[in-house]
């Protein structure tokens, strides 16, 4: 009765992800737009490199662009319709903040995020089944924990792409302003400044300002440009550096004197970062310390004293 329940549960896993990429075939035929295919041949032929089929432009590309991101591509597509706009937009920007990793949108990430739900709750299904010993209720308390833990990992892992990208930035502000500042102070203009930093590093923070000077040199007003490019970072300190920059420009003030007291006040609150994660590490400390040093000490101070004990009290009965 026990193997009937598992092949049934096992049948109706297996189902679904056929469901899901039927529709997603059928998806990816029903649209109108241009091959992809198509689009890197061009692209190859522009650059006047030699191939002899489309296999072989095909090919070229990494497993994840020709097979994974399609697929979830076309299942995203499948679910936008149902998916609220609230939380396409709240997506949205949230892959904006985390630099838009795998350059995917909202309904393709929100699709991953189903796929690696299946994924984690089939692959303990199938421990499970393997394993022959465990009960109905075993298996089904430990593939729906994963699966729900497969759901929302996803997720965390875009926070935590957002927190490292924002503490790349902060860490990198300082010495990056400097040399903003001395660029300006040796005679070039804010966006050949921006230029020449976005040329010196490659880290988040260049590829920032690249895209921003990229927005300006398309015809995008250079105000426009910096606040998108501070809602895109997210932190404080862009926000105000690109504040004082406007303002800056609005009342004619020096440009190289505003970012020299932005480059001094960045410095003082990298230091201010450091100082409170370096207090907060007595408070993290708190917990492998409960869990995992104090039990070992316990043992090793205690553990022959109880032994002791405990054989003098079985001599005295």
């Amino acid at each position: 009765m026990n193997i009937m329940i598992i092949a049934i549960i096992g049948l109706v896993v297996f189902v679904g992800a056929v469901l899901l990429i039927v529709a997603g075939l059928r998806t990816s035929q029903t649209t109108q737009e241009e091959d992809p295919l198509m689009a890197r041949l061009a692209e190859a032929t522009q650059r006047g490199d030699v191939v002899s089929s489309l296999e072989q432009i095909e090919m070229q590309q990494p497993f994840n662009q020709r097979v994974l991101i399609p697929f979830l591509r076309r299942i995203g597509e499948l679910s936008a319709g149902f998916t609220p706009q609230k939380v396409l937009e709240d997506t949205n920007k949230k892959l904006e903040l985390a630099g838009n990793p795998g350059r995917i949108d909202a309904s393709t990430f929100l699709a991953s995020r189903f796929i690696v739900a299946l994924v984690f709750g089939g692959l303990l299904l199938m421990v499970g089944i393997l394993a022959r010993t465990w009960s109905v209720g075993r298996i089904t308390l430990v593939v729906g924990l994963f699966t729900v833990i497969g759901f929302f990992f996803p997720q965390l892992w875009l926070q935590s792409r957002i927190n490292s990208r924002q503490k790349e930035i902060r860490k990198a502000m300082p010495d990056a302003l400097d040399l903003l500042t001395i660029c300006v102070e040796a005679g070039l203009g804010f966006e050949a400044a921006m230029s020449k930093v976005s040329e010196k590093w490659q880290n988040e923070l260049s590829l920032a300002l690249l895209r921003a000077i990229r927005e300006v040199q398309l015809g995008k007003p250079r105000r426009d440009a910096l606040r998108d490019m501070a809602d895109r970072i997210g932190i404080p300190e862009m926000t105000s550096f690109v504040a004082a920059v406007i303002q800056s420009e609005i009342l004619g003030v020096s440009l190289s004197k505003v970012l020299r007291i932005q480059s001094d006040q960045m410095r003082v609150k990298r230091r201010q970062h450091a100082e409170e994660e370096a207090h907060q590490a007595p408070i993290k400390m708190i917990v492998p310390l409960a869990l995992l040093i104090f039990p070992s000490i316990f043992i090793i101070l205690l553990g022959p004293a109880g032994i002791q004990i405990s054989r003098t009290l079985g001599a005295l009965h």
